[in-house]
């Protein structure tokens, strides 16, 4: 059975940190492309950051500088590191592992950015 947890989400002010993490089983995750995406309330949901099965990155221009994302093969999880947190950045963050033909979604986590 396929899934995605995430965790780490939360309630923090502004300039504060977070780390999410999405545990993944169910299929090869070394072999899949891992991201977040973001959907805040009354807007689409959008790409945050991605990592390829080699480890390449990317990030929307939102949360470059302030966002890391990553992988450990060994304990199934990509990791996203959220530092200097703006209200903005206030959404449900959803891990999503893709692969031709496969393409997976968690139920997301909260992460509420306010002072």
């Amino acid at each position: 059975q396929v899934q995605l947890v995430e965790s780490g989400g939360g309630l923090v002010q502004p300039g504060g940190s977070l780390r999410l993490s999405c545990v993944a089983s169910g299929f090869t995750f070394s072999s899949y492309a891992m991201s977040w995406y973001r959907q805040a309330p009354g807007k689409e949901r959008e790409l945050v950051a991605g990592i390829s099965s080699g480890g390449s990155t990317n990030y929307a221009d939102s949360v470059k500088g302030r966002f890391t994302i990553s992988r450990d093969n060994a304990k199934r999880t990509v990791y996203l590191q959220m530092n200097s947190l703006k209200v903005e950045d206030t959404a449900v963050y959803y891990c999503r592992g893709r692969w031709p033909g496969r393409d997976y979604w968690g139920q997301g986590t909260q992460v509420t950015v306010s002072s």
